[in-house]
């Protein structure tokens, strides 16, 4: 490994723009120092192949999670979610968790999540001057997965904040002001869906939560905490990577007139949009992964029970997989960006997220509507996601 150094840079200066940081990091070398016991993988071609490699882990000690973020009810379910689990718990649950939210189902909500994103956006296009965060990154995931669980809509702005404070939880260090919250959101989330299952045990319908009860293979089902576990999960991962998809999305769109104008010429862009928005700032920066068996790499061998973080922001900007990775192209082909992971991990979500990025921006194709900065956006700090908390933009027509 190389031992060239990066630059010392600010912590807000990393907020606002890590990717010079990790340009740093790849050419110090392939690996590089986060903390005692933990590495960050910082080159594209590491992080696509150890995402797939059966020597990392995802289920992590009882002793990490006491010492991230406490052993409350937050760090008890995320030790029972399928994103922490391995084999073979880990493949029975995604098995069963993903018979209730395939792409059949998503396909099935196409209309309504349409129908959403237009309420929202042409109502922001009355208004002239909006958040894009508020009014139409949260509100619109909030609605369809409210739809997809049967939720009520009504109880979707609670069902947001809990789900948020919950998602301080899946930080490597949970900051100790945010603990308590998570802990509060997760017992609040658990009781709120258990007593949703109650009802759906009476009266099953087509929703999520009674697919999840219903889940079966070979015999195989869902336990009660199973169910009420991954629901809040699937509730939760269901609209908070998507919101700062469509949020960064709608940025970068605002920053580069050409590539609108680009994309209202050829609609037929608009997967290709959506595939460049999740690799051009990626919600997801890394995911950790507990070191089984030995790995060597960059000249080390990294031991068992080390923690390997591999981080997809600088994967995604690797000039090594990407041409001129720093510039926005919504035509980039190929595109092998790992936004969402990969192996057994991959994303469960990633099919409703695509589908609804992809209806905010065939709304704005419909409408011919150009986006622009309406003042200085502000990112979410604190957060485990790339993100915005404030995005304020405006509308013109061409």
């Amino acid at each position: 490994m190389s031992s060239s150094l990066p630059r010392r840079v600010e912590p807000l200066e990393i907020l606002d723009d890590p990717y010079p940081t990790y340009a740093d990091l790849r050419v110090a070398g392939p690996l590089c120092r986060f903390g005692p016991g933990v590495w960050g993988v910082t080159r594209h071609a590491d992080v696509t192949a150890l995402l797939r490699d059966p020597r990392l882990g995802s289920e992590f000690p009882a002793d990490y999670h006491r010492v991230s973020g406490g052993g409350g009810p937050a760090t008890q379910l995320l030790r029972r979610i399928l994103l922490y689990r391995d084999p073979p718990a880990h493949t029975r649950l995604r098995r069963l968790v993903g018979k209730a939210l395939t792409p059949a189902v998503v396909r099935a909500m196409r209309a309504d999540i349409g129908a959403i994103a237009d309420e929202l956006l042409s109502a922001a296009w009355e208004r002239g001057e909006f958040d894009g965060v508020a009014e139409v990154a949260y509100p619109l995931p909030v609605q369809v997965i409210c739809r997809l669980l049967d939720l009520p809509v009504t109880a979707g702005e609670e069902l947001r904040q809990r789900a948020t404070d919950l998602g301080r939880a899946f930080n490597q260090i949970v900051p100790q002001e945010a603990g308590p919250r998570a802990d509060s959101a997760a017992t609040w989330l658990r009781e709120y869906v258990s007593d949703q299952l109650a009802g759906r045990r009476a009266d099953p319908g087509g929703d999520l939560l009674s697919q999840l009860l219903a889940a079966e293979d070979h015999g195989d089902a869902l336990t009660r905490d199973e169910v009420v576990d991954n629901a809040v999960f699937a509730f939760f991962a269901g609209f908070e990577t998507t919101v700062h998809l469509i949020a960064t999305g709608l940025a970068a769109l605002a920053a580069d007139e050409s590539q609108q104008r680009r994309l209202r010429e050829d609609p037929s862009l608009i997967p290709a949009a959506v595939e460049e928005f999740l690799r051009y700032d990626s919600p997801i920066q890394g995911v950790a992964r507990l070191v089984r068996e030995p790995v060597e790499l960059g000249g080390r061998t990294i031991r068992p029970g080390r923690v390997l973080v591999l981080m997809l922001g600088s994967a995604n900007h690797d000039e090594a997989a990407f041409a001129d990775p720093g510039r926005l192209d919504i035509t980039r082909h190929p595109n092998p960006h790992v936004a969402f992971g990969g192996g057994a991990h991959l994303c469960l979500g990633a099919y409703l997220a695509r589908e609804e990025a992809s209806a905010v921006l065939g709304w704005l194709v419909r409408r011919g509507a150009t986006l622009r900065s309406a003042g200085a956006a502000a990112r979410e700090p604190g957060s485990p996601f790339r993100g915005y908390a404030r995005l304020p933009l405006r509308f013109t027509t061409v």
